[in-house]
Protein backbone atom coordinates (compact mmCIF):
# COMPACT_ATOMS: atom_id res chain seq x y z
CA UNK A 1 0.00 0.00 0.00
CA UNK A 2 1.30 3.40 -1.36
CA UNK A 3 0.16 6.57 0.55
CA UNK A 4 -0.61 9.28 -1.99
CA UNK A 5 0.47 12.65 -2.08
CA UNK A 6 -1.26 15.60 -3.40
CA UNK A 7 0.63 17.56 -6.21
CA UNK A 8 -0.17 20.95 -7.33
CA UNK A 9 0.22 21.70 -11.29
CA UNK A 10 0.20 25.51 -12.23
CA UNK A 11 0.19 26.45 -15.73
CA UNK A 12 1.42 29.90 -16.41
CA UNK A 13 -1.74 31.66 -18.53
CA UNK A 14 -1.31 35.02 -20.53
CA UNK A 15 -4.91 35.20 -22.21
CA UNK A 16 -7.29 33.24 -24.41
CA UNK A 17 -5.70 34.83 -27.12
CA UNK A 18 -2.52 33.34 -26.20
CA UNK A 19 -2.83 30.15 -28.45
CA UNK A 20 0.30 28.25 -26.73
CA UNK A 21 -1.13 29.19 -23.11
CA UNK A 22 -5.05 28.00 -24.10
CA UNK A 23 -3.49 24.48 -25.53
CA UNK A 24 -1.34 24.33 -22.89
CA UNK A 25 -4.36 24.30 -20.33
CA UNK A 26 -6.55 22.03 -22.42
CA UNK A 27 -3.56 19.52 -22.41
CA UNK A 28 -3.85 19.44 -18.54
CA UNK A 29 -6.99 19.42 -18.20
CA UNK A 30 -7.81 16.48 -20.54
CA UNK A 31 -4.65 14.63 -18.86
CA UNK A 32 -5.43 15.36 -14.95
CA UNK A 33 -9.34 13.28 -14.52
CA UNK A 34 -7.25 9.89 -14.61
CA UNK A 35 -5.42 11.37 -11.59
CA UNK A 36 -8.69 12.37 -9.44
CA UNK A 37 -7.97 12.94 -6.05
CA UNK A 38 -4.39 13.32 -6.47
CA UNK A 39 -3.62 16.36 -8.24
CA UNK A 40 -4.87 19.92 -7.81
CA UNK A 41 -4.75 22.34 -11.17
CA UNK A 42 -4.46 25.75 -10.87
CA UNK A 43 -4.38 28.26 -14.00
CA UNK A 44 -2.35 31.57 -12.95
CA UNK A 45 -3.23 34.13 -15.16
CA UNK A 46 -0.95 36.15 -14.61
CA UNK A 47 -2.15 39.31 -16.55
CA UNK A 48 -4.68 39.71 -13.27
CA UNK A 49 -5.51 39.65 -9.72
CA UNK A 50 -3.58 37.12 -7.23
CA UNK A 51 -2.33 35.49 -10.39
CA UNK A 52 0.54 38.80 -11.02
CA UNK A 53 1.99 37.53 -7.59
CA UNK A 54 2.09 33.83 -8.07
CA UNK A 55 3.39 34.47 -11.26
CA UNK A 56 6.59 37.17 -9.59
CA UNK A 57 7.34 34.85 -7.25
CA UNK A 58 7.55 31.78 -9.29
CA UNK A 59 9.85 33.74 -11.30
CA UNK A 60 11.91 34.90 -8.47
CA UNK A 61 12.28 31.15 -7.31
CA UNK A 62 13.56 30.47 -10.95
CA UNK A 63 16.10 33.11 -11.30
CA UNK A 64 15.98 35.51 -8.24
CA UNK A 65 14.55 39.07 -7.22
CA UNK A 66 17.42 41.01 -8.51
CA UNK A 67 17.58 39.37 -12.00
CA UNK A 68 13.39 39.13 -11.91
CA UNK A 69 13.24 43.33 -11.44
CA UNK A 70 16.90 44.88 -13.42
CA UNK A 71 17.00 42.54 -15.95
CA UNK A 72 13.03 41.13 -16.64
CA UNK A 73 13.88 37.60 -16.27
CA UNK A 74 10.74 36.41 -16.32
CA UNK A 75 9.01 32.53 -15.85
CA UNK A 76 8.45 31.35 -19.51
CA UNK A 77 4.94 31.84 -21.07
CA UNK A 78 3.22 29.28 -20.87
CA UNK A 79 4.79 27.08 -18.51
CA UNK A 80 3.96 24.48 -16.52
CA UNK A 81 5.02 24.17 -12.83
CA UNK A 82 4.77 20.97 -10.70
CA UNK A 83 4.93 21.64 -6.61
CA UNK A 84 7.01 25.17 -8.04
CA UNK A 85 9.18 23.67 -9.67
CA UNK A 86 9.23 24.17 -13.69
CA UNK A 87 8.89 21.32 -15.31
CA UNK A 88 7.63 22.17 -19.15
CA UNK A 89 8.23 25.81 -20.60
CA UNK A 90 6.37 24.46 -23.94
CA UNK A 91 3.20 22.30 -24.61
CA UNK A 92 4.09 18.94 -23.59
CA UNK A 93 2.82 15.85 -25.51
CA UNK A 94 0.69 14.01 -23.55
CA UNK A 95 2.47 10.76 -22.30
CA UNK A 96 5.83 13.50 -20.85
CA UNK A 97 2.93 15.14 -18.95
CA UNK A 98 1.31 11.81 -17.60
CA UNK A 99 5.01 10.86 -17.00
CA UNK A 100 6.15 14.27 -15.06
CA UNK A 101 2.64 13.54 -12.88
CA UNK A 102 3.44 10.11 -12.14
CA UNK A 103 7.11 10.86 -11.24
CA UNK A 104 6.00 13.61 -9.03
CA UNK A 105 3.53 11.26 -7.31
CA UNK A 106 5.81 8.75 -6.97
CA UNK A 107 3.65 6.15 -8.85
CA UNK A 108 6.53 4.64 -10.44
CA UNK A 109 7.87 1.49 -9.52
CA UNK A 110 10.23 -0.56 -10.69
CA UNK A 111 8.05 -3.57 -10.19
CA UNK A 112 6.85 -4.27 -13.79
Amino acid sequence: MTSQKKILIEVMYKADYCLPCYYMDETVRQVIPKYSGQVEYRRVDFMIGKGKQRFLELSYSLFGRDAVHRHVRLAPVPSLFIDGELYFDAIPPRFELEEAIEDALGCRSDTG
